[in-house]
């Protein structure tokens, strides 16, 4: 495991925001939602293509809260641009997605 410094960290932007939108994404390369995610007035909403499929629908994801990482520069995934990347963990069968264990306003930082 490479260590890394506090400084580091503290460049890193973790954001909790509520998904807003879903939609499917048939050109991924691998199976993954378009998901719009709201956090707050000062970032606004951010859009991600999230491999989570396997254990998440997309009704069942709007409204939830999710973590991202909101400070990587936007990435071209086929054709649609991802502002954010939504964080989770492998397991379960699929990837669980990293959340807040009680609610948050949207834009709260990961400290």
């Amino acid at each position: 495991m490479k260590t890394i410094s506090w400084h580091d960290f503290e460049g890193v932007e973790l954001r909790v925001g509520t998904v807003v939108r879903v939609e499917a994404f048939p050109e991924a390369r691998n199976p993954a939602y378009k998901i719009w995610i709201d956090f707050g007035a000062k970032i606004g909403e951010r859009r991600s293509s999230a491999q989570v499929t396997h254990l998440y629908d997309m009704d069942g994801l709007v409204g939830r809260q999710v973590v991202a990482v909101v400070n990587f520069p936007p990435k071209q995934i086929g054709p649609f641009m991802s502002e954010c990347l939504v964080t989770g963990f492998h397991g379960d069968g699929g990837v669980v997605l990293a959340v807040p264990e009680r609610p948050v306003p949207n834009g709260a930082k990961l400290c």
